[in-house]
């Protein structure tokens, strides 16, 4: 028996025609860097979210960084953030010039609990950066209204949230900015790294613009000082394509979260829910175990991929442990850092896979 965490083969199998002859027609045309298909793709990505304007980048950590960096933070400035994310959430934001400051997560959705923001809020905060995690949104209405209040901007990292929706709007263009991921794993990944932000502020947009490439309005004049963050042309072209199959994906993704929460009803874990508010995509399917180290090890025996995200908080790393939170700060994070476990899910996984997987679990968790 084998059944992978991660299957992309079985992905590319399936669209390989398109894929092939979106790459063929790059190749074709000669230009790689900024061309036509980046445009086009910022174009058909930013009008899917809902934003008016898209930003393509070198990675996700780079739409996070660029987008913090065009907001003109200022020196010494602080961001309200969570712990319970990849450090690449964390790494943008030091990137920008800013501080992180952490709130705990609802243990129920795993995203930034809302109600704890307001009181981390000092007078060098200039923005809240929620984490969209798993697939799941997090609760952007109260968020919004503190930022409203405040002054604050409210940028989303949305790298595990691609046609994630709260109150019936597609995640990334509610907030002042929404930044992407393309890592090749994501819901909706290229072959390489790739990432984008979308917004509806066109000051945000054209500094992002002017950022990812030298500051430069015109070619080698630079009219601020910027960095080099650049979507390629194959990796957009083959985003183009996968963005025409994203929505029927996200719905298998939904339909196989369905069947494996039916199937481990009663069987010890927490599975998990999907509030009133959002519509979840199931970048990974999360579940906590009392037993997770049996539980992994078991399923590793009969050749089934499983991983944890995350084990390790970033408060509680060795490289950030200078920012000065002590074991048991964040609760609810570091809880669900001991319990957590992503099973196998992606489009391409097939009902009886899931049904054997939930086989296994039923030999160790009852």
């Amino acid at each position: 028996m084998n059944i992978p965490f991660i299957a992309l083969t079985r992905q590319y199998a399936s669209i390989k025609d398109e894929v092939d002859a979106a790459i063929a027609r790059v190749l074709a045309r000669g230009r790689f860097i900024l061309g036509e298909e980046v445009a086009a793709f910022e174009e058909e990505f930013a009008a899917y979210v809902g934003a008016r304007y898209g930003v393509g980048v070198g990675s996700g950590t780079e739409a996070l960084h660029l987008a913090l960096w065009a907001g003109d933070l200022g020196q010494g400035a602080e961001v309200i953030t969570v712990s319970h994310t990849a450090v690449a959430t964390v790494a943008a934001i030091e990137l920008a010039g800013a501080r992180p400051v952490f709130v705990d997560v609802d243990p129920a959705s795993y995203t930034i609990d809302a109600s704890q923001v307001e009181a981390a809020i000092t007078p060098r905060t200039r923005a809240i950066l929620p984490v969209h995690l798993y697939g799941q949104p997090a609760d952007l209405a109260p968020l919004l209204d503190i930022a409203r209040r405040h002054g604050l901007r409210l940028i989303e990292d949305c790298a595990q949230a691609h046609g994630a929706t709260y109150q019936g709007r597609r995640v990334g263009a509610i907030g002042d900015a929404g930044c992407f991921s393309f890592y090749p794993t994501k819901n909706l990944g290229a072959y390489g790294d790739g990432g984008l932000i979308v917004t509806n502020d066109p000051a945000l947009a054209e500094r992002a613009r002017l950022l990812r490439q030298y500051g430069w309005r015109e070619h080698y004049v630079s009219s601020l000082r910027g960095t080099n963050s650049r979507l390629d042309e194959l990796q957009a072209a083959i985003l183009r394509v996968k963005l025409r199959h994203l929505e029927a994906w996200n719905e298998r993704r939904r339909a196989l979260a369905a069947l494996y929460n039916q199937l481990l009803a009663g069987s010890g874990l927490t599975t998990p829910g999907e509030p009133a508010y959002s519509r979840h995509v199931y970048h990974l399917y999360v579940v906590q175990s009392e037993r997770r180290a049996a539980l992994q090890a078991h399923l590793q025996a009969h050749g089934v991929g499983t991983l944890v995200h995350y084990p390790l908080p970033v408060h509680r790393q060795p490289a950030y442990a200078d920012l000065g939170y002590a074991p048991g700060s964040l609760p609810a994070t570091e809880r669900a850092a001991g319990r957590i476990l992503s099973l196998p899910l992606y489009p391409e996984l097939t009902e009886d896979e899931v049904r054997t997987v939930c086989r296994l679990i039923g030999q160790v968790d009852k």
